[in-house]
């Protein structure tokens, strides 16, 4: 069982996806990624990539994002995002996706204030994201980008995305970016 950390659902217990394809983030993980961005948010939109169990979209309405839309191509990743998002009562703050993380990018209309991408590290889709979530705009004029990846990992900007802060947790390397505004 995972638990949401800080908020309004703070340590509610949820669910885990049980399966070799998906990685939980570690509340050490999740507090360090919160206390770099900001503890909590007065609104805004967010959008768990690569959701697995849901657990660091949760964590970011808990903190005060109006509504997070979890994407998965995974069946049981879905399932139980659907249960831990039932659980919370938050069904009315989510869209849940299940489709190809790159699929929801090319097709999506919405922007974004806070994009959270914690695929398996074995993808390294880093770049990838960063370009699609670039050439279509989808992160907002003070956006936020927050990847977690092996340490090995190089992730660099780029265009207007820039990387601000960059912090390694045992094998895990946590990446932030901002949009820079001119």
């Amino acid at each position: 069982m995972l638990r949401v950390i800080a908020g309004k659902y703070g340590s509610r217990k949820i669910k885990d996806v049980s399966s070799k394809l998906t990685r939980p983030t570690t509340d050490k993980n999740k507090e360090s990624i919160f206390n770099s961005i900001g503890q909590f948010f007065d609104g805004g939109r967010c959008l768990d990539l690569f959701a697995g169990s849901g657990a660091l979209g949760i964590e970011a309405i808990s903190r005060g994002m109006d509504h997070c839309d979890f994407v998965d191509k995974q069946y049981r990743a879905i399932k139980v995002i659907r249960d831990n998002v039932s659980t919370l009562q938050i069904e009315d703050l989510t869209n849940i996706h299940q489709e190809d993380a790159f699929h929801f990018l090319k097709t999506i209309e919405s922007t974004y204030d806070l994009i959270l991408i914690d695929p398996p590290y074995k993808l390294n889709p880093y770049q990838d994201c960063l370009a699609l979530i670039h050439g279509r705009q989808l992160l907002n004029k003070h956006g936020i980008i927050v990847m977690e990846s092996d340490k090995d990992i190089q992730i660099d900007s780029f265009e207007n995305i820039i990387k601000v802060k960059e912090k390694v947790l045992g094998r895990s390397q946590i990446s932030i970016f901002r949009k820079e505004t001119l």
